[in-house]
């Protein structure tokens, strides 16, 4: 694979991950959504789908790659670090374009939910949501969650651990079940395999922070969270961004030196 495939692909293919993933994010909270308090079961099967959709189209580019975490996995599983760069720029501009997307896709949504009196609170209103006065009081809009994560409760150690346990099953599961025969990508039947993980650990280990088990994808959206000119938008909580990029890099690393050591 040459440099420009792995940007190209890298930047397509986590950029269709995060207008997919966002995407399902933005249909279960944004009023005027059809699909708005679908849950979390609409959350975690559509970032499942967005997962395997990203890694099948950038596969034949760049080996679907989509995280840093997997990126640095398979750096440390094989010793090539050449590409990691290439790999980490694609892969946060395809976040922030996908997040850009999402907004473009929901605008009349954004626009409505964060123009009523009862989201945002403001004259006039009668009361507002407690989820909005709790994401307030944490330094994080009301929107926040459409492009980044955020604890339920705030523990550093806990958050972190989360994160950190989330992602090494992430990365086991991939080492072990989801590369094509070269070893540097998802191959096509792990590309579903992965997607069907990322269901799991939503469902298992997501309920305390929103299992980011990505850094570009939150990172990503995060930045463009503070950029857009949403009305009322609130804070982008950077206080917490930290974790969702630190803790699966440490997730990614314990679940590759593990690998070698158990199934090289």
């Amino acid at each position: 694979m040459s440099s420009s495939d792995i940007f190209i692909g890298e930047t397509i293919g986590t950029a269709i991950l995060i207008l997919l993933g966002g995407g399902v994010c933005a249909a279960v909270t944004l009023k005027a959504s059809k699909a708005r308090n679908a849950g979390w079961l609409a959350i975690t099967f559509g970032w499942g789908f967005a997962v395997m959709t990203a890694a099948y189209i950038s596969g034949p580019l760049s080996g679907a790659h989509l995280n840093p975490a997997v990126t640095l996995a398979l750096a440390i599983k094989d010793g090539a670090w050449t590409n990691v760069p290439t790999y980490l720029a694609g892969q946060l501009l395809g976040a922030m374009i996908g997040a850009v997307l999402v907004w473009a896709a929901y605008y009349g949504q954004f626009q409505a939910h964060l123009t009523d009196k009862e989201i945002v609170g403001g004259p006039g209103a009668q009361a507002t949501t407690a989820k909005a006065v709790e994401a307030q009081e944490k330094g994080a809009g009301p929107v926040l969650g459409v492009f980044s994560t955020g604890p339920e409760i705030r523990n550093v150690v806990q958050n972190l651990a989360t994160e950190i346990i989330g992602t090494f099953v992430l990365i086991l599961a991939i080492l072990t079940q989801g590369l094509n025969d070269k070893g540097n990508g998802l191959g096509v039947v792990g590309a579903l395999i992965t997607g069907f993980v990322v269901v799991s650990i939503g469902l298992s280990l997501g309920g305390p922070t929103g299992y980011a088990i990505n850094p570009v994808r939150d990172l990503g959206p995060r930045i463009v969270h503070a950029l857009l000119p949403l009305p009322n938008k609130g804070g982008s909580d950077w206080g917490y961004a930290w974790i969702p990029v630190v803790g699966p890099l440490v997730g990614a690393a314990i679940a590759a030196g593990v690998y070698n050591v158990a199934f090289a």
